[in-house]
């Protein structure tokens, strides 16, 4: 996860337009998605039942927010986008440094708005999908496995509904751009598949909260006048 957040911004720092930056990522994250989601499906990190309700809505969301991220000002959103982010990552750190032993309970989180939510975000801020939806099911007690693992596999469908937008509205360039992300998230999601079966879940919590910590006060900062 964070795989769209750390790329957009990384672009949008060279100066590359947010759609643009967003449509590169979402190119390229067709085919690091896809890998990522093969992979998880492999290692067995995938809850099917979860994958089949946010699937729709994640796509519904994605395509809405493409088609707005064309006209309004990606500034406007990406703060808010942050702020919330910011908050799951502390429920998600004090939940894994409160309990001796994380274990699993049953999920309370609303899917349907969840998945709607987590695509609108991803297409508008450039990434997001993964951020929002694994923090917010990992903070209300979903297995960190399983949550990663199902929301990496869903992004993939996400994401070819967001490239689609994209492409009839505004098209698809910097192809060199693409490459590079492509090329460096297919060899690096593997790996991240078999360390997301082999870590506890106690770590596998703290590292997704202090990536998606710092990753919000960053964007905070470069969000300020």
């Amino acid at each position: 996860m964070a795989y769209g957040v750390t790329s957009t911004t990384f672009l949008l720092s060279l100066g590359i337009p947010p759609a643009a930056a967003s449509a590169s990522v979402h190119t390229a994250e067709i085919f690091t998605s896809g890998a990522s989601g093969l992979s998880h499906l492999r290692f067995g990190n995938v809850d099917r039942g979860l994958f089949k309700k946010l699937l729709i809505p994640g796509v519904m969301g994605g395509i809405l927010g493409a088609y707005i991220l064309v006209g309004v000002p990606e500034k406007m959103i990406k703060p808010f986008v942050a702020i919330y982010l910011l908050i799951m990552g502390l429920l998600i750190l004090r939940r894994a440094l409160k309990s001796k032993k994380i274990q699993e309970t049953k999920v309370r989180a609303k899917l349907i708005p969840l998945g709607l939510a987590g695509g609108f975000f991803d297409a508008v801020g450039g990434g997001g999908w993964g951020p929002i939806v694994t923090s917010t099911l990992a903070a209300r007690g979903h297995n960190p496995r399983f949550a990663i693992g199902t929301v990496n596999l869903a992004e993939f469908f996400v994401t070819v509904s967001e490239c689609a937008t994209f492409f009839l509205t505004i098209g698809v360039a910097h192809w060199e751009i693409i490459a590079g992300l492509i090329i460096g998230g297919v060899l690096a999601a593997p790996l991240a598949a078999y360390a997301c079966r082999k870590l506890p879940s106690r770590t596998l919590m703290i590292i997704v909260a202090s990536l998606i910590i710092a990753l919000s006060i960053r964007t905070i900062y470069l969000a300020l006048p």
